[in-house]
């Protein structure tokens, strides 16, 4: 089971600004290893927590989560530790999902980061009972296939790189064919220079009728 929170910064889409977690450390295996690349992972710095994720909506990244979307995601990431939501002045630890490094050896639901430089801080000085309360309000439980959904995502985003390759393609064809008309375009004017060229004039006095300037030229 899946618990799904709407914090602020939720837009009309269905994935947008959405915050998740699972009912236990067990379940935070799963969540490990089926959340998407584009999530951030949220925790209580050094101390046991919840796994609070954060999915992001189309084209967004870690950077543009706006501030009242991140209070509530600490917020709430706060107030799902024992000992952290009694506590104040707290780290909060988040990174995406894709710095989250699981090996053989960890412990349930323990995981470490491949890049250290991606994880990010942000400081709770205390709780904000209005900020949990109303986010308690829009809990939903779900019972999400996780795995399904994830390969449908990468599914789509290889689509949409295929699109994107052949649209690059063809755009690069069309700007190769360009250039090639250009090109001769120049080469028929080189052919049409002036010297080259006979006036109305000159025919008349090599030709005293149109019939004369057919033969001649057949």
């Amino acid at each position: 089971m899946v618990f799904f929170f709407t914090p602020r910064g939720h837009g009309p889409g269905p994935d947008d600004w959405l915050l998740y977690m699972g009912v236990d450390k067990y379940e935070n295996e799963d969540l490990i290893k089926y959340s998407l690349p584009t999530d951030v992972w949220f925790h209580v710095d050094a101390l046991s927590s919840a796994h609070v994720y954060l999915r992001l909506p189309e084209g967004k990244s870690m950077g543009d989560i706006p501030k009242d979307t991140l209070e509530d995601a600490c917020q709430l990431v706060k107030a799902n530790s024992i000992v952290g939501n009694k506590q104040n002045n707290l780290a909060i630890v988040y990174t995406p999902a894709s710095n989250l490094r699981k090996s053989s050896d960890m412990a349930v639901g323990q995981v470490g980061f491949h890049s250290d430089a991606l994880v990010k801080k942000a400081h709770v000085a205390r709780r904000l009972n209005e900020i949990v309360n109303r986010l308690n309000k829009t809990q939903v439980e779900k019972f999400p296939d996780l795995a399904a959904e994830k390969m449908a995502w990468e599914k789509e985003q290889t689509g949409k790189r295929k699109a994107e390759s052949t649209a690059q393609r063809r755009t690069e064809k069309e700007e190769k064919d360009e250039q090639k008309r250009q090109q001769d375009m120049l080469d028929y004017k080189h052919i049409m220079r002036e010297e080259s060229m006979v006036t109305a004039g000159e025919l008349r006095e090599k030709y005293e009728t149109a019939e004369d300037y057919e033969d001649d030229f057949m």
